[in-house]
């Protein structure tokens, strides 16, 4: 059957092998064997994938690349979803690697649903829009340096592999592609509490241009804190662990604060 790309599914599909070869090829040959692609859409990957690993899963929200799929795939196991709506635990696996060319209008959302099962993925290798994959892995003092580079980064280690140029793909994006490889640090916690630490990066970068004491001024005072060092720099400055540090010291603020309050009403009660 012809099979026409559908826009609203942000379907940009690899057509050449070499390439396809050569992404599957990333994946670590140690890492687990157990691989769950998302958005396979004619199975470019895919065919190079069942030679390399012996359990592969298939999420695939399109219902024509789904026949497309069964027809060359007969004995892989397809799930007809959502990723971005898929309860990850009901896969069953517990450690396992993901791949894919993923649709550039939700990677980044795809990107956040992955930090959210950390602990079960061990790794990941796939195409983003170039745009996006520079700033998964960019360093702290660039400008692409960001909310996503500091939260992958916390449990992942990121790395840009190769660039793939438009004709690539059919059809022809307006952007050009990276493909990244994420890889599980040691790291199951982090030595502060993750979601305030979320909390705190988003709010540092939501105004990057100014110094984090002056972005987080509605927030908490950071003036003759111990974060005062780190309060004077702006977020692209901070490597992730300046960025625990900083979650410390605001938490230490913020309990030192409680603690004096309930000693004042308490006080206040016995008077």
């Amino acid at each position: 059957m012809s099979f026409i790309p559908k826009k609203h599914f942000g379907q940009h599909f690899l057509n050449d092998p070499v390439i396809a070869q050569k992404i599957v090829n990333c994946l670590t040959n140690n890492a687990s064997d157990k691989v769950l692609e998302i958005g396979p859409g004619k199975g470019a990957l895919t065919k190079f994938l069942i030679k390399k690993r012996s359990k592969i899963k298939l999420i695939e929200i399109d219902q024509d690349a789904i026949t497309i799929l069964q027809k060359k795939f007969p004995k892989t196991e397809i799930i007809n979803t959502d990723f971005l709506k898929l309860d990850l635990s009901s896969i069953g696996w517990n450690k396992y690697v993901i791949i894919g060319n993923f649709p550039y209008n939700i990677s980044t959302q795809i990107l956040f649903r992955i930090l959210e099962n950390r602990d079960n993925i061990v790794e990941v290798v796939g195409m983003f829009q170039k745009e996006v994959g520079d700033r998964i892995c960019s360093s702290n003092n660039s400008k692409k340096y960001g909310i996503p580079s500091v939260l992958l980064q916390a449990f992942f280690k990121c790395e840009k592999l190769f660039d793939v140029s438009p004709e690539k793909f059919e059809p022809i994006p307006k952007v050009n592609s990276s493909v990244i490889k994420l890889t599980r640090n040691n790291t199951t916690d982090l030595g502060c509490n993750y979601v305030k630490f979320e909390q705190i990066v988003k709010m540092c970068f939501s105004q990057r241009r100014k110094k984090i004491k002056n972005a987080l001024k509605n927030f908490i005072n950071l003036v003759d804190s111990d974060a005062e060092g780190l309060s004077s720099k702006r977020a692209e400055q901070l490597t992730v662990s300046e960025f625990i540090d900083l979650t410390n010291a605001i938490l230490k603020i913020q309990n030192e604060f409680s603690t004096n309050k309930r000693v004042s009403r308490n006080n206040q009660s016995t008077h």
